[in-house]
């Protein structure tokens, strides 16, 4: 039976199906409305970094045809053909996209699907409906990405510029409009093989008796004729963006450029003075510079703004892009990141949450928000026995604020370093400390370690369990250990830990530990025990 997903669910492929060789089919439909729906090849960095893996109407199967567009059939708008095992290791996504080809916005559409099918058998499916739009003339319907394993997200996020607007979102352009192409040669129907050692044949397969090696590649069969779309009269030629060469380096004052250090001076020198010049000796004048030109900067001292420092190009201020890139180029290495998901991090620091892509709010720290744009709504949410808890421990009462509504929200507090952890039904303890924000759907209790030693009495962690993201922050880069018999760590240092561990107080007290020099006052650590596969995080820091 297929399972449905919701807007921002996700899941493993190989949790819903072992097969690898699979069908997606698109099913969307408007009055008066034609429809161009692609698939896009993306990198690490999601972007189309090579053209030919943007399978849409004039370009029908990717080099390898490891993505295949196969036509209206079995029902579908739209159909490609998936296989998993001879997709290159460059192609990091598929992004399925729906764009309106003419006037139009995706509010219009009826009911519509995408969804997945593997050996004949349905094994997910994503429904949306014109309802959960607006003026949106594009939208990105669902993506497989790879994240040590192939996985699914159900994404559902428009985009009001069309398809131009989702070409340069993923780094291509849109081309000239040229003659229309001839009609792509229909895709070959399915049929049954000769003999019946053959591979199996695209249908719903016997109900197993026992455990089946993985499916072939197979399309659902066909329902009652459904009324067609209209065949595209002149698509808009779209051509993605084809790959540019390595930049060279960049020159002196533009982003990326690594200035020349000025020297460092040596232990028991005078900031200032000259390397062999002895302390109180005056120093020799300065030289006079040629007429017209400024004067050096003191040795050891940066160059006033705006003046080259000794090397420098001359005509370009020191710390300014060159002539022709301007504020937007400049600006650009600080721009916004979009990816589909429902959590992208922007920096080390910042972190975005898009609440139009699932159902369930989230629960941040109050004061976390840093800036939000759309329709978002900010209450309280008490914290209840969580606050009082952790109150206790930490002295001061966690207090929570609950964002929900349709917009995108940007947490950060005081330049920590943000992780946001996706389960997928298991289970994970942070230390109340560092939790930052995590998805309302999520299932949360807390901890109690006590011993001797520990700050208030007690350690107090969040233990958090389902399927959604919890966001940790950490004071620097943190380290992720294997917990072994021999595993301790300082209990202010602690971060996270797997909730399969067990935890026990350790003491290293001595007799008169205070009265001798050199005492390095770790009195009290916590050992972590557990079976092969349970870790613990750390931080270069102590709470």
């Amino acid at each position: 039976m297929a399972r449905e997903f919701q807007r921002g669910h996700k899941a493993k492929l190989s949790d819903l199906t072992p097969g690898t060789d699979l069908y997606v089919g698109v099913q969307i439909a408007a009055p008066g409305l034609t429809f161009d729906i692609s698939c896009f090849g993306l990198d690490a960095n999601e972007q189309l970094s090579d053209d030919r893996y943007f399978i849409f109407f004039n370009q029908p199967k990717s080099p390898e045809e490891s993505i295949q567009l196969l036509g209206a059939q079995s029902g579908d708008t739209e159909s490609f053909r998936v296989t998993l095992d001879r997709i290159p290791a460059a192609i990091q996504k598929l992004s399925f996209t729906a764009t309106i080809d003419g006037p139009g916005q995706m509010s219009q559409v009826g009911p519509g699907y995408i969804r997945i099918v593997a050996g004949g058998e349905e094994v997910v499916r994503y429904a949306f409906t014109g309802s959960e739009f607006t003026t949106e003339r594009a939208v990105m319907l669902g993506d497989f990405y790879l994240k040590d394993v192939w996985r699914f997200a159900a994404v559902g996020q428009g985009f009001d510029g069309g398809l131009e607007a989702l070409l340069k979102n993923f780094g291509g352009e849109v081309a000239e409009e040229e003659e229309a192409p001839a009609a792509p040669q229909a895709a070959p129907g399915f049929a049954p093989p000769a003999q019946a050692t053959a591979p199996p044949a695209f249908a719903a397969p016997p109900a197993p008796q026992a455990p089946q090696p993985a499916p072939s590649f197979g399309a659902p069969p066909a329902p009652a004729p459904a009324p067609q779309q209209p065949m595209h009269a002149a698509p808009t030629i779209a051509a993605p963006l084809t790959p540019q060469a390595p930049p060279a380096p960049a020159p002196y004052g533009q982003p990326g450029h690594q200035p020349p250090q000025p020297p460092q001076p040596q232990l028991g020198q005078v900031p200032g003075q000259i390397p062999g010049q002895h302390p109180g000796q005056p120093a020799p004048p300065a030289p006079t510079p040629p007429y017209g030109q400024p004067a050096p900067a003191p040795y050891g001292q940066p160059a006033p703004f705006g003046q080259q420092p000794p090397g420098a190009p001359q005509g370009v201020p020191q710390g300014l892009p060159a002539a022709g890139a301007g504020l937007h180029a400049a600006l650009q290495l600080y721009k916004e990141t979009a990816t589909g998901q429902r959590w992208t991090p922007q920096n080390q620091q910042l972190m975005r949450v898009d609440l139009t892509m699932g159902g369930a709010g989230v629960l941040a720290r109050q004061g976390s928000m840093v800036m939000y744009q759309g329709k978002v709504d900010f209450g309280y949410k008490g914290a209840g026995f969580v606050g009082r808890v952790v109150g206790n421990a930490t002295g001061q009462e966690m207090q929570l604020m609950r964002c929900t509504g349709r917009g995108q929200v940007f947490l950060a507090e005081e330049g920590s370093y943000l992780h946001p952890i996706e389960l997928q039904g298991d289970a994970i303890c942070v230390s109340a400390e560092s939790v930052l924000a995590f998805d309302e759907s999520l299932q949360y209790e807390v901890r109690r370690v006590e011993g001797h030693g520990i700050p208030g009495g007690a350690l107090f962690t969040m233990q958090f369990q389902g399927t959604g993201t919890v966001v940790i922050k950490t004071h620097g880069t943190p380290v992720v250990l294997p917990v072994t018999p021999t595993t301790f760590a300082d209990c202010n240092a602690v971060v996270a830990w797997s909730a399969a561990s067990q935890v026990i107080v350790s003491s290293q007290v001595r007799l008169r530990r205070n009265a001798y020099p050199g005492h390095s006052g770790e009195t009290v650590n916590l050992q972590f025990r557990g079976a092969p596969g349970n870790f613990i995080v750390v931080q270069p820091y102590e709470v």
